[in-house]
């Protein structure tokens, strides 16, 4: 990681997040389409061992560490990417229909807590436009569908939007997430409450259950929740028998960071993610993990940038983990670190 994070991070950190976002990508993508490019990414990256494999609700994964969803929203970079050694890509959100999000400036660096805050508002292409990307894919990397609803679309109407975007994608995708937990949707968290979330739950298994082979449905949740709120997320990932939980999305917090209270407040609201919701994250993986006594598996996503970060989360009772601001923060080596501290710890076979 010593160039990335000496002299490319470095230089990156200097221009606007949004737009180093899609230069990156673009950049990955050139390099990918370059004679023996996708070559070069797995020699450097990948890391190829059969002592990584791990099967996960029904699905067998090359390696347990996967890329979370909002860094390739619209399935535009599955194949570059995949070559960086990902065992799984979560694409979305997706909304039915395409929407522009939030008004810029929407994404931020704290810079002094190694932490990203956004307020992108489920910025995507719709799922019409994905579809077409995942058509002419050519990785056969597992991905996930990870769906929201549209801004515009009332929380008692919210069903339909999930039932669309589970529906165009499901030829397509290896695994469902349904997130009800952004920050950045007015409303949206408020569809994590019990009676709303069951329902929800409930009826797009029905849908699931129609088709010739149901595929996995997870649901993504906050860190904000409190143990009374952990104990119904439990109840009803039980009671509706879907196949896990992604812990967690971003955080609402903002205690106990390092970047000074001004630089905060005129960044103001947004999820934030990184380094400082390491802790926490961990403490809800372990929480519902010993509370369910590992009845469904989950996926542990929030501040890991490192090997040891990642045993935390699976030591913690994660069956799988996915990074973000860690693969921002550390690079591109940072699944092949992980990879080899999984190895060298002999966690996984």
């Amino acid at each position: 990681m010593g160039i990335y994070k000496s002299l490319v991070f470095p230089t990156l950190k200097k221009f606007d997040p949004e737009k180093i976002h899609y230069f990156s990508t673009g950049a990955l993508q050139f390099l990918y389409n370059l004679p023996f490019g996708k070559h070069l990414l797995k020699f450097l990256f990948d890391v190829k061992s059969t002592k990584l494999e791990t099967t996960v609700f029904g699905l067998k994964f090359k390696n347990p560490v996967g890329l979370a969803a909002g860094f390739d929203k619209n399935a535009k970079w599955i194949d570059p990417l995949s070559c960086l050694g990902f065992g799984f890509i979560e694409i979305g959100t997706l909304t039915p229909k395409a929407q522009s999000g939030n008004d810029k400036p929407r994404l931020f660096r704290l810079m002094e807590d190694e932490a990203i805050v956004n307020r992108m508002g489920f910025n995507n292409e719709g799922t019409t436009t994905a579809v077409e990307l995942l058509k002419k894919r050519k990785s056969g990397v597992i991905v996930g569908g990870n769906i929201g609803k549209n801004k515009i679309t009332p929380n008692e109407e919210a069903l339909n939007d999930y039932l669309i975007a589970f529906n165009d994608l499901y030829p397509y995708v290896d695994y469902f997430v349904v997130n009800v937990s952004s920050p950045n949707t007015p409303g949206l968290r408020e569809l994590q409450e019990k009676e709303p979330l069951s329902k929800l739950l409930l009826a797009i298994k029905a849908e699931n259950e129609k088709k010739e082979k149901a595929k996995p449905i997870l649901l993504k949740i906050a860190p904000d929740l409190t143990e009374s709120q952990l104990d119904d997320i439990i109840d009803i990932t039980v009671s509706t028998k879907i196949d896990g939980l992604i812990a967690t999305n971003t955080t609402i917090d903002r205690r106990n960071l390092k970047s000074s209270n001004k630089e905060i407040e005129k960044i103001g609201a947004g999820g934030l993610s990184g380094r400082p919701l390491k802790n926490r994250s961990t403490e809800v993986i372990s929480y519902i993990a010993s509370k369910s006594n590992k009845a469904f598996p989950i996926i542990g996503v929030g501040g890991i940038y490192s090997a040891a970060d990642a045993l935390e989360k699976l030591n913690a009772g994660a069956s799988l983990i996915q990074v973000y601001s860690g693969f921002i923060y550390e690079g591109p080596s940072l699944i092949r670190e992980i990879c080899k501290g999984l190895l060298k710890a002999k966690q996984i076979g």
